[in-house]
């Protein structure tokens, strides 16, 4: 598929259509509180929805409740493995730079900032980590899992800011489009796939080109499934590539809240890690991952550690060639990294499950303004150049 400037223009204007139809509905009716208190009981699959469930929340929840039938599960087998093989750079990669490019964009950085407020940083992340965790376990699709009811509440939570947005007037529609809208919601899903893999690239991480295809192939489902349009979504990685390097290109740019965030998210990190001496190299990471313009646009300190990050791609170089190498040493690196994420997860939710919940109102203080065989390694696509 090509992008132009003309079908990104439309994509700005498109919402979800079902989910935002169900919250209204739910707004009209009051049944916004219910509806929550309710779903805290719903949180695997498989499950009987709660009685007392509103009739539309029923509807919209069993519309929701199987993925795609086109799901290839061969594929989806492929990403699984490719993420227990990489799962500490990954969380590195989402949480170093996912996250600070979403913050790049200044109408995410908006919602962003709208959905859990600048005092809260560790929310989005603890929620983020938790939604893939749960996407890559081997039940993921499969009554008992935690992914698909996340996935039904995260679609739900993005059509209930659109709507209090459009209904409080504030949000500039005919300046940015629709919250939340089909460009974003696609530009997100490059940003925790392409993204990512760019990311584990710059760390030397070695990838088969089946792998890194798989990957993204997943994320391809959580699209489907979070009201994407199929339609025009990027359906391979070179057209991931043409499209992530459009959408950045027409957004990207510095804001208040975008810097905000991103020091919000350097602060949280740094206490993740033990002790102060290397705090930098939070800043570093971030730095290193997403270039310098942009870093500096979100107002990450330059420390000494710039330059020592440098090294990173050849210490996990070394210590990909032993994985390679070695079935002892790729079990116990992969342990290891498991350890890690779980670790971080942890101290990201405190102990807890996080619950996705519909926000009856947005507070104030939340500043919205209108202004596998390694035979064949991947290397991302080249960049592309709109025309």
């Amino acid at each position: 598929m090509i992008y132009t400037e003309a079908s990104m223009d439309a994509l700005r204007q498109s919402g979800d259509e079902l989910a935002d139809a169900t919250v209204a509905t739910l707004f009209e009716r009051g049944e916004v509180g219910k509806f929550n208190t309710l779903m805290r009981y719903v949180s695997t699959a498989g499950s009987p929805l709660p009685d007392g469930l509103p009739d539309v929340a029923t509807e919209y929840l069993r519309a929701t409740s199987t993925p795609p039938d086109w799901v290839d599960w061969a594929e989806m087998e492929k990403a699984r493995l490719f993420f227990i093989d990489n799962n500490v750079h990954i969380s590195t990669a989402l949480s170093f730079a996912a996250m600070p490019a979403c913050y790049v964009v200044p109408p995410v950085a908006k919602l962003l900032s709208a959905a859990h407020g600048l005092k809260y940083p560790s929310k989005r992340m603890a929620e983020t980590g938790q939604f893939t965790v749960y996407l890559m376990r081997p039940d993921a699709f499969e009554a008992g899992s935690r992914f698909l009811p996340a996935a039904q509440k995260v679609r739900l939570l993005h059509a209930s800011i659109r709507h209090h947005l459009r209904r409080e007037n504030r949000w500039d529609t005919a300046t940015l489009g629709t919250p939340i809208c089909q460009e974003d919601l696609i530009g997100g899903q490059m940003f925790f796939s392409m993204l990512v893999l760019d990311s584990l690239h710059r760390l030397g991480i070695h990838m088969s080109e089946e792998g890194a295809r798989a990957y993204y192939y997943a994320w391809r489902v959580v699209g489907a499934m979070l009201g994407v349009d199929q339609d025009a979504v990027p359906q391979s990685l070179e057209e991931a590539r043409q499209f992530l390097d459009r959408y950045m290109i027409r957004h990207m740019g510095p804001t208040a809240e975008g810097a905000h965030l991103t020091r919000q998210l350097i602060d949280l990190y740094e206490e993740v890690v033990p002790g102060t001496f290397f705090d930098p190299i939070v800043s570093a990471l971030i730095r290193h991952l997403i270039g310098d313009t942009c870093a500096d646009w979100l107002d990450v300190p330059r420390t000494p550690w710039d330059t020592v990050v440098k090294a990173v791609p050849r210490l996990l170089g070394v210590l990909e060639s032993i994985e390679d190498r070695s079935p002892l040493g790729a079990w116990a690196l992969d342990r290891l990294g498991n350890l890690t994420t779980v670790l971080e997860l942890s101290s990201l939710t405190r102990g807890r499950v996080m619950h996705y919940a519909i926000p009856e109102h947005l507070k104030k203080d939340y500043g919205i303004d209108n202004s596998v065989s390694l035979k064949r390694r991947w290397a991302p696509p080249a960049a592309t150049v709109p025309r």
